[in-house]
């Protein structure tokens, strides 16, 4: 079943937990991004933790390996159950994530960042050599296979080509959700709720159409329902 994470794009603790409250008991997973961490630090994990969400810590990690492997270990130590790196970062540096993960927090989930959703293949500074963003995170996506990370970050336009390619071994996190008539905002590579658990992504991550709301827990539920609809539809379910 798929799993919706509620972005936590706040500047400040107190702004993000007047997010989160209404979704206490309604929403399991809440994310923590640059932003906010940067203005409040790891002990706001743990406040998220207490009124009890699941926690996706997305700082999207690339640096050499030595350093990555000392974030992610304190991104354990903070109580994150998920956090992230880029896999462009490669081999070495993902192997460093690993032994970070296992150092301080086992079962915490560590997926790669393929293309960020706002991105298209024209927004790289370097040629792509003719690759469209899907053949770009498809290709990323079996790298992160091979570094042998939980998961990866991707457009719910790339969700069911990189299950294929990795006979469905990764677990899929999908940004840039919208439901229909949402504003897309910054973001580009976009689809509803209902086309991403179509496509078997595993967490589906919604901010703005939540947060922003007047009825946040409302709708939640609504997207949660959408996503319960599409999921009966994809097992064939009437």
């Amino acid at each position: 079943m798929s799993r919706l994470v509620v972005a936590l794009d706040a500047p400040n603790r107190q702004t993000a937990l007047e997010m989160a409250r209404p979704l206490q008991g309604v929403v399991p997973w809440v994310k923590v991004g640059l932003e906010l961490f940067t203005a409040e630090g790891p002990d706001l994990v743990g406040r998220l933790k207490k009124l009890g969400f699941q926690v996706f810590l997305d700082l999207k990690f690339f640096d050499i390996p030595n350093t990555v492997r000392g974030a992610v270990r304190s991104a354990g130590h903070a109580g994150a159950d998920m956090c992230n790196i880029h896999v462009l970062g490669g081999e070495r540096m993902a192997e460093a994530a690993l032994a970070g993960r296992d150092e301080s927090a086992p079962e915490m989930l560590l997926f790669g960042v393929t293309l960020l959703t706002s991105m298209t293949e024209t927004d790289l500074p370097l040629d792509s050599g003719g690759a469209q963003a899907s053949e770009i995170a498809l290709r990323l996506a079996v790298s992160a296979k091979a570094y042998y990370l939980d998961g990866v970050v991707c457009s719910g336009l790339e969700v069911e080509g990189i299950k294929a390619a990795t006979s469905d071994g990764l677990l899929c996190l999908t940004p840039g959700i919208r439901p229909d008539g949402a504003e897309r905002a910054d973001q580009r590579r976009v689809v509803t709720p209902a086309q991403a658990v179509q496509s078997g992504s595993d967490f589906l991550v919604v901010g703005r159409p939540i947060t922003g709301s007047e009825h946040p827990d409302l709708a939640a539920k609504a997207i949660q329902g959408e996503m319960i609809r599409a999921a009966q539809k994809r097992r064939g379910e009437s």
